[in-house]
């Protein structure tokens, strides 16, 4: 393993709850942070992660050389559910599904992550895929890219930056983070470049999801992670931003909570049982001591829920 510092470690191994003897999948398993730990708390279970960084694959192969009960794929993972088949593997005791950016993919100039940083405008999580961050802002309409900056990540100039970006390809599409950074600042006005962060946070969050289609993927990917939790077994999400806890929140409140209908004609409908319930009924987030250690845990939110009642 490396230096690098899973976010929420101790609550996300409290959280699932692991049976030595279950089945547990990371599906961004990153550089192991949280998969070595889980993988420590079993006996005779299984540990399968997954993650479409090549980088992340790579530099896990000594540790998972000498683990014979894990196993890892590069693909991305809203199609683990395929990898299970496979494996004639009908259900599991637990899901990890940990949606930031690894702090080595962040720190590296060449895939473009960061504003910090002069790199080519990649953001490909998979460097498989043909879509970069430029390719997008090169061919993306303005309605399409306000929506992106508006509804990934609250940028509250979202339309005057995409208008920027579409005016600046006419001449010469933005190639760089630095030419990306330079336009957002010269579009926001003195008062927005005074606040506290980086004026180019929200657009490049907003991109990065863009890029690999993070909305979509996440709602496909928490669809099939509560259809293959077995009884008792646990599906635990971090998230770093608004946007994605309110998928998350929202996702996790309609398998726990009543969805009756309390007016019109369909109110006396019997009311379907519940099949999950939150282990926290709010939710779980960083110690000001982690915080201080590791400020990229700042924005952490773990969410988790159980199983309760087995699918009929």
């Amino acid at each position: 393993m490396n230096d690098h510092q899973p976010v929420l470690l101790t609550k996300v191994i409290e959280g699932l709850h692991i049976r030595p003897n279950g089945i547990y999948l990371d599906l961004t398993i990153g550089r192991g942070g949280h998969a070595s730990q889980i993988y420590e708390k079993l006996t005779t279970g299984q540990l399968i992660g997954f993650d479409q960084d090549a980088s992340a694959i790579a530099s896990l192969q000594n540790w998972l050389s000498s683990r014979s009960r894990a196993s890892l794929y590069h693909m991305n993972f809203q199609y683990f559910p395929e990898v299970l088949s496979k494996l004639g593997i009908q259900k599991v005791d637990g899901i990890l599904l940990d949606l930031g950016v690894s702090s080595p993919q962040f720190d590296v100039p060449e895939r473009g992550f960061s504003y910090r940083f002069d790199g080519p405008l990649d953001m490909r999580m998979d460097q498989r895929q043909s879509t970069t961050a430029a390719s997008i802002l090169a061919t993306t309409d303005i309605k399409t890219l306000t929506q992106y900056f508006r509804e990934y990540a609250d940028e509250t100039f979202a339309f005057p930056i995409a208008k920027a970006i579409v005016n600046q390809r006419v001449n010469q599409p933005l190639k760089t983070t630095v030419e990306l950074v330079n336009l957002i600042k010269k579009v926001k006005p003195a008062k927005a470049l005074a606040k506290k962060g980086h004026p180019a946070k929200q657009v490049f969050q907003a991109l990065r999801m863009a890029v690999n289609q993070e909305v979509e993927v996440l709602n496909r990917a928490l669809e099939a992670a509560v259809s293959c939790l077995g009884i008792h077994g646990r599906l635990a999400v971090i998230s770093f931003h608004s946007g994605e806890d309110r998928i998350v929140k929202q996702f996790f409140q309609k398998l726990t909570v009543s969805q009756g209908q309390r007016y019109g004609p369909e109110r006396y409908m019997p009311i379907p049982s519940i099949q999950f319930e939150k282990v926290k009924p709010y939710p779980i987030l960083p110690s000001e001591k982690e915080i201080k250690d590791n400020h990229r845990s700042e924005s952490a939110v773990l969410r988790i829920i159980e199983r309760i009642i087995d699918e009929k």
